[in-house]
């Protein structure tokens, strides 16, 4: 429960605290005294999106603050010692204190903190959804939707119902995901089809001519070596000639060598050192002829292989170079297509088995959510026949004598991410009228009713620890209101229930009463709140009444109001004990 709520500085409530405790709290005020900063201050503990226009004028930022009593094992405690935020224990330790707090700058950003530590506003929405259930007038604007129907259903029917929906979600998502991959590869087969027939064929002709690593830079080398023969040729013939003299000049390298050695072996008589000398000499010769022997060997070949060997390279040239143009630009293109294709290919040719394997898992899990379809459509079914009683029965005492409440479910053509069906809340008004939807057909104070209705019964299968009505009494009045507070009341024994209201009928019957109450001083308008009791608050029933806070016959009604308020909490208290 929310245990109190400090506010500055946000809309024209400038400093207020709101000590809300247990039971049943009914906020009241004039209007424009700032009732509905109270809900927008709650809504930002919840996580709502800040505004920075929701700050006093000429006020730096804005503050809310909140203090919630939660158990000290649970999900909320769990969730907040997660995002790493501390908890006071209270008492015996069984609860502990939780201080929620944000802060939105006139300028800039806001903060958020949870017990302590700085947390994003997804925290205080995971909390908020935890802790507190709000209703305002656009929630039951909302009610009128298909969808927060079948929630309200869904919330009635409790874990039972929420663990099946959750199989049927998870069957669900398996036959979609299965469906979108099978309806992809039908749709694409033709496509991946003749992806298989280029590829094959760029196998084969990959395969065909065999293309080596590097074989495109060695034939080239080769190809320039042969165009260039004649050079080549007479090159290496003048080298020949220089090292065996072939021309009969007389002179030659390897003979300049021979001498030379003879004429350091000469010397080496009178001097050892020269000896060194002639055996380098020896070996120099012994190398020019080496050299003269492939010089001739080298030209032997360029003579008797050149013309066609040449022909041979240029043809392989053009093979590997209408692989680099079709599947290139280079050889490692070439090579690495190769390598995926054989991949890619067998993934393609085994479309059609995947196909077929699909096609059995698609009908095993279509099959499969038609049965969770089924388990979920029988517990909703059940808990919409509960609904409907005890909701009929609430309208009876919120002065609704002859209403109904009917729980359709409708089956759709298609099952849909939350169930088979469509689920209808309709509403007889009065004996003879024809079902209607809550949208079409039902006036606001019914509505609120209806809604009403729908809390009490659903607290009973859903509680959550903390109910928010704003102005829920909207479009009520008389006998119908007093039935409100009652409800209210009989909701606040087993959670914390705060009110917004305009109607002392529902205010009387709160244990704790807070008024907003404006001031200016003719230039800044601000708000406060005080906290009610005694002749003040007679006042305050007096002038929800009449708008005469000194009206004698108004505080009389006031008065017989608040005793039937204190009649309906000491009927309570009874009962408890």
């Amino acid at each position: 429960m929310i245990e109190e709520i400090r506010i500055s500085d946000l809309g024209v409530i400038q400093d207020a605290t709101l000590p809300l405790g247990p039971g049943f709290t009914a906020i009241t005020g004039e209007t424009g005294a700032g009732k509905t900063m109270v809900v927008n201050a709650l809504g930002l503990l919840r996580g709502a999106k800040a505004d920075n226009a929701a700050v006093r004028v000429g006020a730096e930022r804005a503050i809310v603050e909140g203090s919630w009593i939660v158990p000290s094992e649970g999900p909320a405690a769990e969730r907040v010692r997660e995002s790493g935020g501390d908890l006071d224990p209270v008492d015996d330790g069984s609860v502990s204190e939780l201080i929620v707090t944000r802060t939105i700058a006139a300028g800039g950003r806001s903060r958020a903190s949870v017990g302590g530590r700085s947390a994003p506003a997804a925290v205080l929405v995971e909390l908020g959804e935890q802790l507190v259930a709000v209703h305002g007038q656009s929630d039951q604007i909302r009610l009128t939707g298909e969808g927060a129907q079948r929630a309200v259903l869904d919330r009635f029917g409790g874990p039972e119902v929420a663990a099946a929906r959750e199989r049927y979600q998870h069957a669900h998502h398996r036959v979609k995901t299965l469906g979108d991959e099978h309806d992809a590869l039908v749709a694409d087969r033709d496509e991946r089809r003749a992806e298989a027939e280029r590829l094959r064929a760029a196998l084969e002709a990959i395969e065909a001519v065999d293309p080596q690593d590097g074989e495109d830079r060695q034939l080239d080398e080769q190809i320039q070596r042969l165009s260039n023969i004649e050079a080549l040729r007479a090159g290496a013939a003048r080298a020949l000639a220089l090292l065996r003299d072939e021309e009969g000049t007389g002179i030659s390298a390897t003979g300049l060598l021979d001498e030379a050695q003879r004429e350091a072996e000469r010397v080496s008589v009178d001097d050892p050192a020269a000896a060194e000398i002639a055996q380098t000499l020896a070996g120099l010769a012994i190398q020019a002829a080496d050299a003269a022997t492939e010089l001739a060997r080298y030209l032997g070949d360029l003579d008797a292989s050149a013309p066609s060997e040449l022909e041979q390279l240029h043809e392989r040239r053009a093979e590997l170079g209408e692989l680099m143009r079709r599947y290139g630009p280079g050889l490692p293109e070439v090579h690495e297509l190769n390598r995926r294709g054989v991949e890619r290919l067998v993934e393609l040719d085994g479309d059609d088995d995947r196909v077929a394997a699909l096609r059995e898992e698609l009908d095993a899990a279509v099959a499969e959510r038609a049965a969770r379809a089924e388990e979920l459509t029988a517990l909703r079914r059940t808990a919409a026949e509960r609904l409907a009683g005890g909701v009929s029965e609430e309208l009876t005492a919120l002065a609704m004598p002859d209403a109904t409440l009917q729980v359709e479910l409708i089956p759709r053509e298609e099952p849909g991410p939350d169930g088979a069906e469509q689920v209808a809340l309709l509403l007889t008004p009065h004996a003879g009228a024809q079902p209607r939807p809550l949208g079409r057909g039902a006036s606001g104070g019914e509505l609120s009713r209806v809604m009403l209705a729908l809390e009490v019964v659903i607290a009973g299968s859903d509680p959550v620890p903390t109910f928010v009505f704003d102005e829920v009494d909207a479009g009520v009045g008389g006998a119908a209101a007093i039935e409100i507070g009652r409800r209210l009341a009989r909701l606040a024994r087993n959670a914390q229930v705060i009110v917004v209201t305009h109607l002392a009928q529902v205010a009387a019957f709160a244990g704790n009463h807070l008024s907003v109450v404006k001031s200016s001083d003719g230039t800044v308008t601000s708000s406060s709140v005080r906290q009610l009791a005694g002749d003040e608050r007679r006042e305050e029933m007096a002038r929800l009444l009449s708008g005469l806070a000194e009206s004698q016959s108004a505080v009389d009604h006031a008065a017989e109001l608040l005793e039937l308020g204190e009649q309906e909490r000491a009927r309570a208290s009874s009962e408890r004990d």
